[in-house]
C-alpha cells in the first residue's frame, strides 16, 4: 500500500485505467468470438465481422492494442472466415 499522497493517487488512476481497458478488451474479444462461432456454424458473418473490426479499431485507437496488432488480428479473422479460393 502506498504511503505518499501522489503514490496513492497514481494507484487510483492505474486502477481506473485498468478497468476501462478491460471493458474495451472484453468488447473486442467477445466480437471476435461471435464471428468465429458464427463462421463455424456456417452463418452469414458480414455484420458480425464489421462489428469486430469496429471494436478492434477502437481498441487500437484507445491504446489497448497496438495498431498493427489490431490489423493482424482482423486480417487473420477475415482469412479464417473467408479462405482464399485461388491456389
Amino acid at each position: 500500500m502506498p504511503n505518499l499522497q501522489n503514490a496513492k493517487k497514481a494507484l487510483r488512476q492505474a486502477q481506473k485505467r485498468t478497468a476501462e481497458n478491460n471493458v474495451v478488451k472484453r468488447a473486442y474479444k467477445l466480437a471476435v468470438k461471435n464471428v468465429t462461432k458464427a463462421s463455424n456454424k456456417g452463418e452469414d458473418v458480414t455484420q458480425l465481422l464489421q462489428v469486430a473490426q469496429e471494436k478492434l479499431d477502437k481498441a487500437a485507437k484507445k491504446g489497448v492494442l497496438k495498431k498493427n496488432t489490431a490489423a493482424r488480428k482482423l486480417s487473420r479473422l477475415v482469412k479464417r472466415v473467408r479462405p482464399s479460393t485461388t491456389k
